[in-house]
């Protein structure tokens, strides 16, 4: 026991290492930036002054969404969707799979479910003791139900999911227009200093460098960004993209695909003046989501949006399930 603790500490550690070396190179291209050719190596006082202004507009809302999509906790699912005590503890101690999963579906009937497993079962995480609704998956780092869950990335040491996905992809614009302004505003003094303009010294190593990893940087998070806005563009997550979710009539990768506006709408929020800020705008609330085509809501297993949202959403009591013994539960992490 000591030992596993021990170990699931160290994995802790580790885990910072990636946003330790980001935050380092940042630090480093903002003391390189500013001072080192802005204070140090340009000598007109309008452009150094120009350069500064927007160059800090950038460094701010590259910092603000880092952070954002580092600290923002992913969402879990709400506790109608646990296991209460007695409801745990029923299902524990019954030693027949049939009663079990006959005291799962009871649970289930109450919940908007319109996604199954691959075997057409019902999804149950057996690790959080939680129905999964849909779009939700376990996050074996982050040992949790994640709701919306795209993937876990390690350059910001937590899941991107739906409470933090329009951070993760404001943090990823940001970072290119940091990058781009770098290399476009650093170009001639990189030149001048390649081809021996300017006086060997500190500075040409630090506008060098800075050009490079600025370009390296920039070409990385272009194909990236360009993933991500193909992935909001269809309303799919990265794990959506890899294996399509699984409705009752099978597997369907255009599910949620509401069109372009819609699927723009649902990450972004309907206040177009918060878009470019790192606020929380995301449409619902990570439980239920709008489905391509509503035949999914005639279910004869699950109970509609409508009588979901008339019961109160995810924080009041779900809507009915109509009841139907051939559905199988299935245990997953």
């Amino acid at each position: 026991m000591a030992l596993s603790a021990g170990l699931r500490c160290c994995q802790r550690i580790f885990s910072w290492i990636p946003v330790v070396i980001i935050t380092s190179i940042v630090l480093w291209s903002y003391y390189a930036y500013v001072f080192e050719l802005c204070l140090f190596t340009i000598s007109h006082t309008l452009e150094k002054v120009a350069y500064l202004l927007v160059f800090h507009a950038c460094f701010v809302m590259f910092s603000w969404t880092y952070w954002k999509s580092i600290f923002t906790p992913p969402f879990s699912p709400s506790k109608k969707f646990q296991l209460s005590y007695l409801d745990k503890e029923r299902y524990e101690l019954e030693e027949r799979p049939d009663v079990q999963k006959q005291i799962l579906i009871e649970i289930a009937r109450k919940l908007p479910v319109f996604t199954r497993a691959a075997s057409g079962a019902i999804r149950f995480c057996d690790r959080c003791q939680v129905i999964k609704p849909d779009r939700c998956h376990h996050c074996s780092v982050c040992e949790t139900c994640v709701l919306k869950m795209d993937h876990h990335c390690p350059w910001v040491n937590n899941c991107v999911g739906f409470s933090n996905y329009k951070f993760f992809l404001l943090f990823l614009a940001y970072s290119m227009v940091y990058c781009i302004f770098i290399a476009a505003t650093s170009f001639q003094y990189f030149l001048k200093f390649w081809v021996g303009e300017l006086p060997n010294g500190p500075a040409k190593f630090h506008v060098l460098f800075l050009m490079f990893v600025a370009l390296m940087f920039f070409v990385s998070l272009m194909f990236l960004f360009g993933y991500h806005c193909w992935l909001v563009a269809k309303n799919r997550s990265t794990l959506e993209a890899f294996s399509a979710p699984f409705f009752q009539s099978g597997p369907d990768k255009n599910g949620f695909n509401l069109g372009f506006r819609s699927n723009l709408l649902q990450v972004f929020g309907e206040e177009r003046k918060l878009w470019l800020l790192p606020i929380f705008t995301s449409l619902g609330d990570g439980h239920y989501f709008p489905m391509r085509s509503q035949s999914e809501s005639r279910n004869p297993l699950l109970a509609n949006e409508e009588r979901w949202e008339e019961d109160g959403g995810s924080d009041e009591e779900g809507a009915a399930i109509q009841r139907d013994p051939s559905v199988t539960i299935e245990m997953d992490s």
